[in-house]
């Protein structure tokens, strides 16, 4: 009987043993290809699930040594472009139709996980000392803890692999165990052959402001087919400088679904501007937060702001974020929220609570 013991003990120290060497040697290849590609494109689809809404994106990542990246990411809603352009200049988010883009001196994609990022997924494995894997019928899984600082309810994200160990699906979970973010990808070139001159911010400027201008006022005349009928004022338009103000009217608030605790509204007030009007939102109590609303405009020349602070994604656009604010545009509105009060995750919050409740001149 103590022979027999011991056999079963020896043997389920083998089979334990067996069992961590194959997980090492599947990490360990998967480390081996991402580290030996000297360039790579992942292309494929991204849902965000934010208050119980789906936003699809269609998505590029590119990359090359050295820390060159470029992501394009495409709101399958509205069709919003926007562009994470990363160089030996900076960090670029570029939104072509508004002809601007952000400029940040950021760490990004090396200061957060990034579901579509080879480096930042494999990072996430080497990081989790409780990292697993588990295997199904047609994939390895790989489940690892991960790191969205803007976001502390995101705890963990499963990473699945066919059998050949090549990429498949990420998953990220919050704490309830409900999918956030959901990247299946459609295809994976590790030999892309990119050159640094695919990562050029001058490329991505492909289009005049004059098709820019005419993008911005189509959005916003789809946004509201009746505005001459909506105002007065409009009425009286007949020139081309009237008929471009009237376009650029947000006739009603925003109003954040979120608002922390022991916080109120304490003033609304609307400003008139060169192209439309401005509305200050001002928010009193524990959290004191100012939220300013406007309709998008659509810059003459192409414009560079630049932001001490990195990119935030949202659920339906790539946001600036500075030390006290938020900067983002979404539906053809753009908002600045500024608080010395709130955190970063807070005003990432308040943004989201906005919502897709556009109230320009003449919606519906």
């Amino acid at each position: 009987m103590k022979k027999l013991a011991i056999m079963v003990i020896v043997l389920m120290l083998s089979i334990t043993g067996c069992g961590k060497s194959s997980e090492e040697d599947l990490l360990s290849s998967f480390e081996k290809s991402v580290n030996n590609s000297q360039s790579y494109t992942l292309k494929g689809n991204m849902e965000i699930l934010s208050n119980e809404e789906t936003f699809t994106y269609s998505i590029e990542a590119n990359y090359l040594e050295d820390d060159f990246y470029k992501v394009i990411l495409v709101n399958q809603t509205n069709n919003h472009e926007q562009i994470i352009l990363k160089n030996t200049d900076g960090v670029y988010v570029v939104t072509r139709s508004l002809n601007k883009s952000f400029k940040f001196q950021s760490d990004w994609p090396k200061n957060s996980s990034q579901s579509y990022i080879l480096s930042s997924l494999l990072n996430d494995i080497k990081n989790d000392k409780n990292v697993s894997i588990e295997e199904q019928e047609d994939y390895y899984v790989v489940k690892t803890a991960v790191n969205y600082p803007n976001n502390s309810s995101l705890t963990y994200q499963k990473i699945y692999f066919d059998k050949d160990m090549n990429l498949e699906m990420v998953e990220v979970y919050d704490n309830e165990d409900i999918v956030n973010i959901k990247v299946v990808f459609s295809s994976v070139d590790l030999k892309s052959g990119l050159e640094e001159e695919d990562f050029l911010l001058e490329d991505l400027i492909d289009t005049t402001s004059e098709e820019n201008t005419k993008d911005n006022q189509d959005q916003s005349n789809t946004n509201g087919e009746n505005t001459n009928e909506t105002s007065d004022d409009n009425k009286n338009c007949e020139n081309e400088e009237c008929d471009t103000k009237s376009s650029n009217i947000l006739d009603s608030v925003i109003y954040p679904l979120y608002i922390p605790s022991e916080t109120y509204l304490s003033n609304s007030e609307e400003i008139d501007t060169d192209d439309g009007n401005r509305m200050i939102l001002t928010f009193a109590g524990d959290k004191n937060f100012v939220l300013i609303e406007e309709v998008a405009s659509v810059a003459s020349e192409f414009e560079i702001i630049p932001v001490y602070g990195d990119p935030v994604m949202l659920s339906d656009t790539i946001a600036a974020k500075s030390a006290n604010s938020l900067y983002w545009t979404s539906d053809n509105v753009s908002y600045y929220l500024t608080s010395t009060d709130l955190s970063t995750e807070e005003m990432v919050t308040i943004a989201e609570s906005l919502g897709n409740t556009l109230a320009a001149s003449g919606s519906k």
